[in-house]
């Protein structure tokens, strides 16, 4: 049985991250995970993974065992923390994979830290354009003309309230019927996974201020409804692995394929067959298979 340590640091800025620890070899692999999880939700890629691997994978600010004891503004924030822990660490040269969510944190560090970053794998991952959010009828329909402007907005959303409400109430049975029908459209963990994860979905305490990150969200080069483009996408250098589950009930093929627009310079997709929005759970045999492929291809810059 592989061993996976619990352990936390504290950074320069206050904040203590939480994150799980793998031995392996010497080459580096940090694992970012979505909104509603934590590192707990990376388990499976963690006891799957040849042992070559050296992996880490951290609880962002506001989830899993990690404090919020700032409130962030952007994902960019989450960005910084990331950096603060990396230096930390010690790691200086590292593969970044981000999942959904994570995938915008992980392509701002890119960005803005090309130098740290061996290659890069977006897994279901958010678009470089954010992942707009607009308001909605009591059955969650979204209104495409009213995109949300600002954090106060977001605040005061039916979805918002409906999701926030549940986990303040520890709802298990919500986020359940939630999870089902949109990560787990295609196949359910294991009974034991499953009731860990719901524990792990209810330590959120930033919900509405992600929602707000991934809606402003943009490092195009193409202004937005709601943000400028800040053309970031442009300085990230490493080979990057797009991911991308044909049933994918969270992430749109549009959304994957602006990534790959504004990422052309980098990217190659690959589309996995059978999986939705969470491949480790739909078929983890594939998921690693391609992950390593791309970790030890050296036409990748391996």
């Amino acid at each position: 049985m592989v061993q996976i340590t619990l352990k936390s640091i504290h950074l320069p800025n206050g904040e203590t991250l939480g994150y799980r620890e793998r031995e392996g070899g010497e080459q580096v692999v940090l694992l970012v995970h979505g909104n509603m999880n934590s590192s707990q939700h990376w388990d499976l890629v963690m006891e799957h993974l040849d042992d070559r691997f050296k992996v880490y994978a951290v609880d962002l600010r506001g989830f899993g065992i990690s404090t919020y004891h700032e409130k962030i503004s952007s994902l960019g924030d989450f960005t910084i923390d990331l950096k603060m822990f990396t230096d930390e660490l010690g790691l200086q040269r590292f593969t970044l994979v981000g999942w959904s969510t994570g995938g915008g944190v992980v392509m701002q560090f890119a960005a803005d830290y090309p130098d740290r970053v061996e290659k890069l794998i977006l897994l279901e991952s958010m678009s470089t354009r954010g992942y707009p959010f607009y308001e909605t009828d009591a059955n969650f329909v979204s209104d495409l003309s009213q995109r949300i402007q600002s954090q106060e907005q977001m605040n005061n959303t039916i979805r918002t309230q409906v999701v926030q409400g549940a986990n303040v109430r520890r709802d298990r049975e919500f986020m359940r019927f939630l999870f089902n029908a949109s990560l787990y459209n295609h196949n359910q963990p294991v009974p034991e996974r499953y009731e860990i994860y719901l524990d792990d979905i209810l330590t959120q305490r930033n919900l509405p201020e992600v929602y707000h990150g991934l809606n402003i969200f943009n490092i195009s080069e193409i202004d937005g409804a709601v943000s400028a483009g800040s053309g970031a996408s442009k300085r990230i250098t490493a080979p990057t692995l797009v991911l991308w589950g044909e049933n994918d009930l969270v992430i749109t093929e549009a959304m994957t394929q602006e990534i790959m627009e504004d990422l052309a310079h980098v990217a190659e997709l690959v589309v996995l067959t059978n999986c939705g929005h969470s491949p480790l759970v739909d078929d983890i045999e594939q998921l690693i298979r391609e992950m390593t492929d791309f970790f030890t291809n050296e036409k990748n810059g391996a």
